[in-house]
């Protein structure tokens, strides 16, 4: 397929390919709403951690203030269900700018990176919900999956190894929505399809920022942890998982 070489190192990185029986699963009919509903709050929360790690290590309370406002109105939106959605097109754009700390040595490589993911992962935000009105699905609470926070278990809690395996957690939760993505892409009806495929550059891009970050900001050589939380992700992917979700096991 055309987004093949795009796609070779995230095959190469990831250390097992989603499960047939995962596919097979997200296609059913029956299954359109969760995915779709999983996928928006999984591009909010991607949204939320990229600006936790800015507010947390680059800036100081004012600017971290006004990257709260940014992402306000869509925080509102899905915990408030206050707004129409499709005002929130209009709302991300960080209209001041925020500047690093004086004291952080890589503060402005974070703010630069995850700055772009942010409003990336807020216009994905905005797609899902017109994927989600053009298949008449509406946005209704469910539970998390345990993907993410069973990566984040593993993150060492002294710094600035904590950041750095944030970091490289983020890189597999990119990477694995990549290749699901792509999974997805032939097995859909065009439109989704088309909206799977045009979604695959930016989260690819995505994961290398993330791992870029991470060797920047590691002394050390991160190839160790790497590896590590490769074997972490791959055993969520690859075990039995009867909550079916965007990240989920096998069904």
């Amino acid at each position: 397929m055309i987004y093949s070489d795009l796609l070779l190192p995230i095959k190469r990185f990831l250390n097992v390919e989603t499960s047939k029986s995962w596919v097979d699963e997200a296609i059913k009919p029956e299954n359109l709403n969760i995915l779709l509903i999983d996928h928006l709050i999984c591009e909010l929360k991607a949204a939320q951690s990229a600006m936790f790690l800015i507010r947390k290590y680059a800036v100081d309370k004012k600017s971290g203030d006004i990257l709260l406002e940014w992402l306000r109105p869509f925080e509102q939106y899905i915990y408030k269900r206050e707004g129409d959605w499709r005002d929130l097109a209009a709302k991300n754009k960080l209209t001041k700018s925020v500047v690093p700390k004086s004291n952080s040595l890589y503060g402005q490589y974070l703010i630069d990176k995850m700055v772009l993911l942010i409003k990336e992962e807020l216009h994905h935000f905005y797609q899902v919900l017109e994927m989600m009105d053009y298949y008449d699905i509406e946005y209704e609470n469910i539970t998390s999956s345990r993907y993410a926070k069973g990566m984040l278990t593993h993150v060492t809690t002294h710094e600035p190894d904590t950041l750095i395996d944030k970091l490289i957690c983020g890189a597999y939760i990119e990477a694995r929505s990549c290749e699901r993505f792509a999974k997805l892409a032939p097995r859909v009806d065009k439109r989704l399809g088309d909206f799977y495929v045009s979604l695959l550059r930016s989260e690819a891009r995505h994961y290398q920022d993330y791992l870029e970050l991470a060797q920047l900001i590691s002394v050390k050589d991160i190839t160790a942890k790497v590896e590590y939380f490769g074997k972490v992700e791959a055993e969520l992917i690859s075990s039995p998982d009867s909550d079916f979700k965007f990240h989920s096991g096998k069904p």
